[in-house]
């Protein structure tokens, strides 16, 4: 069985969103599935998708200001800046942790560890809903 389709997924505020149960609730066809993979591609340069902990929130603050310090705004040498200050430092962060997960499915559930949540890392300031490209692929 191959599935395609898009979803949009809620406007959130700047920083890391756990987004599995809203990608898992518009996705129903992945319990029919014994053993497969689940491909997300966001359509977005100034976001990003992660794996990581899922069980302290601590984490996704750790993450927001160490990519923040990474990649701060309002540097001089910065030309793309058009769209506000965030504008470039949101491209570079989406390039630097990447736009695409490629997750097990096994007996209709996503196959992760105990601690692994799927992350959307909203890095602009007014990001708005972000898009998602969902392949599934099983039997």
């Amino acid at each position: 069985m191959w599935i395609q389709k898009q979803i949009d997924l809620k406007p959130r505020p700047r920083g890391f969103h756990l987004i599995a149960d809203e990608v898992v609730q518009q996705l129903p066809e992945l319990g029919n599935l014994k053993i497969g993979i689940l491909h997300l591609f966001l359509l977005h340069t100034s976001a990003s998708l992660v794996l990581n902990e899922d069980a302290d929130p601590a984490v996704r603050q750790d993450f927001e200001d160490y990519f923040n310090e990474l990649v701060p705004e309002n540097k001089p040498y910065f030309r793309h800046t058009n769209e506000g200050s965030d504008d470039l430092p949101a491209h570079f962060k989406s390039s630097l942790l990447g736009n695409n997960l490629t997750i097990p499915v096994t007996n209709g559930r996503l196959n992760m560890g105990t601690w692994q949540g799927i992350y959307l890392g909203e890095h602009r300031n007014e990001g708005g809903s972000r898009r998602l490209v969902i392949t599934l692929n099983g039997e």
